[in-house]
C-alpha cells in the first residue's frame, strides 16, 4: 500500500506520552498515530451515518410528538 508522510506539531509532552506508550507496547510512534487516526475516522464516520439516519427518518414522517416526549420526560424527573 502506498503511503504519504503527514506532519503536524504536538506539544513536548504529548510526543512524551506517545513515545513512552509506543514503548510500553514494543510498537513506534507511526503505528500508534495510525491506530489513533484509524479510531478518530471510524468514530466520525459512524456518527455521521447516524446523523443521516436520523435526518432519514425525520424527513420519512418517524417523528416523536411533542407531546409524547413531554410525557416520556415527565416519568424520568425525580418525584420529591
Amino acid at each position: 500500500m502506498d503511503k504519504q508522510i503527514v506532519s503536524f506539531r504536538l506539544p513536548p509532552d504529548k510526543v512524551a506520552a506517545l513515545d513512552a506508550l509506543a514503548d510500553s507496547l514494543a510498537r513506534d510512534r507511526t503505528y500508534l498515530l495510525s491506530e489513533a487516526v484509524d479510531a478518530y475516522l471510524d468514530t466520525q464516520r459512524w456518527h455521521l451515518e447516524q446523523i443521516e439516519a436520523g435526518i432519514a427518518e425525520a424527513d420519512a414522517g418517524a417523528l416523536v410528538s411533542h407531546d409524547k416526549v413531554k410525557a416520556m420526560a415527565s416519568k424520568w424527573r425525580r418525584r420529591k
